[in-house]
């Protein structure tokens, strides 16, 4: 496709064209809702402006644009191979976010987090990151603006995935492996667990508690709030022109979810054309079954993180003090979900689906044998979904157009397609008593 002037000028924001909007997240102390002046000290106010706004579109910053433009607009291609070893009728089209300069789409909010740090003076971001795309992309962001990065890597892909962490450390930024023993909160894990694989929930718990020890420093999430999902529908609105001169239009689209950004990004655009002008698309979410937040969470208000630093939304979530099973696909293993993509799924808006690793790595090799490109662990959750959405069409002979985010290549990953391709993984069953012992602790609201 013609990748020529599709780069917007605007972020959308979901939250104009919602029929509710999310309810208000609360202070994790008072349990009262939350303020500008309580957010203050975590993220800047051009952040927190976007985070409770409702206007449909916001200008992107011209310094935010010209960053973007090192390799945006991305492509959208059309995996004709992949239809064709299918004997599909359907039509599959993807965005490829892979080329960016980390390999995966969440540049596009880093690059903004930082702008909007650096207008207000800060000098440092601390920060979490499961499979380590989010912290080499603020790595990435940082250096480009001038500002410190610390990360904290979940331990479990801390030490499968080097590459990732030697990436952040090439841009500049400090990475070290969740829980640490330079937290209060991380020491806490580490006393109960000597050998704690970590979690995001955790990792998160000590980016907060360091950025709110240091006046120049602020906390960059990389998923779930808001500001975040508006920062992402870039893709979305690329898509939008894109699909229209391919001369086609959505009848699904899919994204992995592990806080909801990369979905929320190439879906967003399109759901609010089906809010406003009654467009027909399904919108199909697809998380791994030993983290199923979604399809089988409750939808409550709990914490973010672990030590009960950050604020509470009300979201899907398996409890705050889960700790799901180390498995490949680090970048899914948070405990709870965006509250604008629970609220989507409530509302009947988004469907929810889990999937099993090894089927996920069976779709991610049927892409790489047909499209040439390999997958990060967490696209390979949207593949299975798109691969069995095809198959559907083809039984039903029915023609269908598929849109998906390739959110990431998985260059980075390939000690997990070695376990794969040495049959020395395994599928993860639901750890139904870890998360019910978890759920006993969710706040009393």
């Amino acid at each position: 496709m013609s990748e020529k002037n599709y780069l917007p000028t605007s972020w959308y924001n979901i939250m104009a064209d919602l029929p509710e909007l999310p309810p208000p997240a609360l202070h994790p102390l008072t349990h009262e809702p939350l303020t500008a002046a309580d957010m203050a000290g975590l993220f800047p106010m051009g952040c927190i402006e976007q985070e409770v706004s409702t206007e449909r579109y916001i200008p992107i910053p011209e310094e935010v644009r010209e960053i973007y433009s090192l390799w945006r607009p991305t492509p959208l291609r059309r995996a004709h191979r992949l239809e064709k070893a299918l004997g599909t009728p359907a039509q599959i089209y993807y965005k490829y976010e892979g080329i960016s300069p980390v390999g995966s789409h969440k540049p596009n909010t880093a690059v903004a987090q930082a702008y909007y740090n650096k207008r207000e003076g800060i000098t440092r971001l601390t920060t979490e990151t499961g499979a380590g795309q989010w912290g080499s992309a603020l790595a990435m962001a940082g250096a480009f603006m001038g500002i410190g990065v610390k990360v904290y890597m979940v331990r479990a892909s801390y030490d499968l995935k080097p590459g990732r962490r030697l990436m952040m450390q090439a841009f500049g930024a400090t990475c070290t492996p969740s829980p640490s023993n330079e937290t209060e909160s991380g020491r806490a894990v580490l006393a109960q667990d000597p050998d704690s694989p970590g979690s995001l929930g955790i990792a998160i718990s000590e980016a907060v508690e360091v950025a709110l020890q240091d006046p120049k420093a602020k906390y960059s999430l990389g998923s779930v709030l808001n500001h975040v999902l508006i920062h992402q529908s870039v893709i979305g609105e690329e898509a939008l022109r894109q699909m229209e001169d391919a001369g086609a239009y959505p009848d699904v689209v899919i994204g992995c979810i592990g806080g909801g950004s990369n979905f929320s990004g190439i879906a967003f655009p399109f759901l609010g054309e089906r809010l406003r002008d009654g467009k027909k698309t399904r919108f199909v979410a697809v998380e791994p079954s030993a983290c199923p937040k979604v399809t089988k969470g409750k939808y409550t208000y709990d914490y973010g993180d672990t030590a009960q630093l950050t604020p509470m939304m009300k979201m899907h979530t398996l409890g705050h003090t889960f700790v799901p099973p180390a498995i490949h696909a680090g970048g899914l293993r948070y405990h709870g979900m965006a509250p604008l993509v629970s609220l989507g799924n409530q509302l009947g808006l988004i469907e929810a689906r889990a999937y099993q690793q090894l089927g996920c790595f069976d779709a991610a090799m049927q892409f790489i044998h047909t499209e040439g490109i390999i997958p990060a662990p967490e696209t390979s959750h949207a593949i299975r979904a798109v691969i069995d959405e095809a198959l559907d069409a083809k039984e039903k002979e029915e023609e269908r157009v598929i849109l998906f985010n390739f959110s990431g290549h998985g260059f980075l990953d390939l000690t997990s397609y070695q376990a794969y391709l040495n049959g020395e993984l395994t599928n993860y069953e639901y750890p139904v008593k870890l998360v019910e012992e978890a759920l006993s602790h969710l706040p009393k609201i």
